[in-house]
């Protein structure tokens, strides 16, 4: 597998590159795939919104845009993440920043493995399986926690 991250114009750092190699590692082959080539694009809100309405004719700001360049079970892709977002949702929902970036890379991740998450149904699986990856990245300090 090959897992790049680049970072454009923002200030952003993410923290435990080796550790997330081995989860996304485990997410794709957990979906009985093979990893290929992986990238996530650290960047800003303008630029997402730029993407956003080139390639998806949407008009507004988010968190991640994943671009999957998956062939039949071989995952390949590109991530692209909104700092700026992702540090508006962490204030928003009360936890650390780096919390959500995992999050939003996590949810990049199960789109190329597969996952959408345009239902109500898909919305809540897709974030059980955040969850249960974010744990075993950054597992809770009480075992009980992981059960809530």
């Amino acid at each position: 597998m090959k897992l790049r991250i680049f970072y454009d114009n923002t200030t952003y750092r993410f923290r435990g590159w080796e550790k997330m190699k081995a989860v996304v590692d485990a997410i794709i082959k957990s979906e009985k795939k093979i990893a290929g080539e992986i990238s996530f694009i650290i960047t800003s809100d303008n630029y997402l919104r730029t993407i956003n309405r080139e390639f998806l004719n949407h008009d507004y700001f988010t968190d991640v845009i994943t671009f999957d360049y998956s062939t039949d079970h071989k995952v390949n892709g590109e991530i692209y993440i909104s700092e700026d977002t992702v540090r508006l949702n962490a204030e928003a929902y009360n936890v650390d920043v780096d919390n959500e970036m995992l999050r939003v890379m996590l949810h990049g991740v199960l789109h190329l493995a597969g996952h959408n998450d345009k239902t109500k149904s898909q919305q809540q699986v897709m974030r059980q399986l955040e969850d249960r990856w974010a744990n075993i990245f950054n597992p809770p300090s009480k075992p009980d926690e992981v059960f809530k």
